[in-house]
């Protein structure tokens, strides 16, 4: 008898895993296997954009933000620091993230992203912000870079 993946994903999942040990391809719930599988993969380039997006943020508020704390600037610098290593992790484990199609859809919900987060914590006016993002996904990767 097979568990149904929506009653019961995590015995699903066991189930599944048990018949691609066995070799018993014919049992597989191949549709909602390759759906997972999928998801598997975008969840990597979610989280490669959410990261980024915080690098984005911390940088705009090191560039927008003129009247800040020294430990603020600290903990913005840590933050982008932590961030950029968690990135090249991910890159290194993930190669197939830098394909530009997918890196160009990361930058640009990164941006986005990193943008609301730096309004909201800034209270600064979006006019005072760039218009488009001015940085390269090089640059927000550079251990290096600081505008």
């Amino acid at each position: 008898m097979s568990v149904a993946y929506d009653e019961d994903y995590y015995s699903w999942t066991q189930e599944q895993a048990r018949f691609l040990e066995q070799g018993r391809i014919d049992l597989l719930d191949l549709a909602h296997l390759a759906d997972e599988i999928s998801d598997m993969g975008r969840s990597q380039v979610d989280q490669f954009a959410a990261r980024l997006g915080l690098v984005v943020a911390h940088l705009l508020k090191l560039m927008v933000q003129t009247e800040r704390s020294e430990a603020n600037e600290k903990s913005w610098i840590t933050t982008i620091t932590e961030q950029r290593r968690r990135l090249r992790r991910l890159l290194d484990r993930n190669p197939g993230l830098k394909n530009p199609a997918i890196a160009e859809e990361v930058l640009l919900d990164g941006w986005g992203d990193g943008l609301i987060l730096a309004l909201r914590e800034t209270g600064i006016d979006r006019d005072r912000f760039p218009q488009d993002c001015p940085f390269t996904l090089d640059q927000l990767l550079d251990d290096e870079y600081w505008p």
